[in-house]
């Protein structure tokens, strides 16, 4: 195979988001075919390519190899399981699922078709993270002894989508904070033993929408997240993906839209600045903020065209998942829950 040919499944701001990666920040790939929601007519003609009316007459299609999944979570295992069973390549957006037993079906019906697995989790092809991964895997801080995750959306209810308020779809931590519990899976090498945590659910809404939490992690490691995505205007400073890492030797400060910092024998110095984001004259489509996703689905394509795994797993998404369900369990049992009683 010389070229992977797409179909995008959803077609809602990530389903464009994708579009606009394979189209303009990847190789070796091109999408052939787009269906899911009212837009997918629109978003196909505007990347010329074909629509198709069903997600069956998609995987039908005997050119398309693989397919990106951008559509609510709550369908996310039905539609990867009907896709590894026509023989697809997936690249899922997170969250993974909505329960660990659909995570734990997705995976197996992949395995079972011989067919790539990846996970949509951005934030490790953001520049300051991977900067501060090589940072703590060449030990300049020592060994991580804690991590702050901080993430920040101001007036989430006014600026996501309407199905994220429904209670199938589970809350925003569920949607959005899996980015940062797999940043500290990731940053420190080690799994969430144990998590408490309180949830906040706004009047008249069936789905979460700010959270906090407390980790304990395997290697005596802390951490903590914050993640509110219904905080008022006009919200915190370089909050939207931030996070303090404490290790035995140094420190980072990492702010994923903007600098990270390494605090080392008493001084800071200032390792990455990423460009700032046009938001208005380029907007949500800035190269800045395609910069990791052209890198992220560039990833799942070289997986494909190599033959090997890709570099983030549909365990790395199940494990994601457990941790944002074990907050929502501390938080209406109002206890302490053990991860590895949690996910049996």
């Amino acid at each position: 195979m010389d070229e992977v040919q797409i179909g995008i499944v959803g077609s809602g701001f990530m389903g464009k988001t994708h579009a606009e990666a394979f189209k303009n920040y990847t190789i070796g790939a091109r999408v052939v075919a787009i269906t899911g929601g009212q837009r997918a007519p629109e978003l196909a003609k505007e990347y010329g390519v074909d629509y198709e009316p069903t997600l069956e007459s998609l995987l039908k299609r005997e050119n398309v190899d693989a397919v990106v999944i951008a559509t609510p979570q709550n369908v996310h295992a039905q539609q990867a399981i009907a896709a590894a069973k026509a023989g697809k390549h997936i690249l899922l957006e997170k969250p993974m699922a909505v329960t660990i037993q659909e995570c734990k079906a997705i995976r197996t019906a992949c395995e079972q078709a011989g067919v790539k697995l990846m996970l949509a989790f951005t934030q490790r092809y953001r520049r300051a993270n991977i900067e501060a991964k090589k940072v703590i895997d060449a030990g300049k801080i020592g060994k991580i002894k804690m991590i702050r995750e901080t993430m920040i959306g101001v007036n989430g209810l006014s600026i996501f989508p309407k199905w994220q308020r429904n209670s199938e779809n589970l809350g925003t931590l569920l949607g959005y904070g899996v980015h940062s519990i797999d940043r500290i899976r990731w940053l420190s090498g080690s799994e969430v033993s144990w998590v408490a945590g309180h949830s906040i659910y706004p009047a008249g809404i069936e789905a979460e929408y700010s959270s906090m939490a407390v980790m304990g992690l395997e290697n005596n490691i802390s951490a903590s997240l914050l993640c509110d995505m219904e905080c008022p205007s006009p919200g915190y400073p370089n909050s939207a993906f931030k996070a303090w890492v404490i290790g035995s030797e140094g420190i980072l400060d990492i702010d994923a839209y903007g600098e990270l910092k390494l605090g080392i024998d008493g001084k800071w110095e200032r390792l990455f600045v990423q460009e700032p984001i046009d938001w208005v004259k380029e907007g949500k489509f800035s190269p800045v903020r395609m910069q990791s996703f052209g890198d992220q689905d560039q990833e799942f394509i070289n997986a494909i065209l190599q033959n090997r795994l890709p570099a983030i797993s549909g365990l790395d998404g199940e494990k994601a998942v457990e941790v944002a369900l074990a907050v929502y369990q501390s938080s209406t049992t109002q206890s302490l829950i053990k991860l590895n009683d949690f996910a049996k």
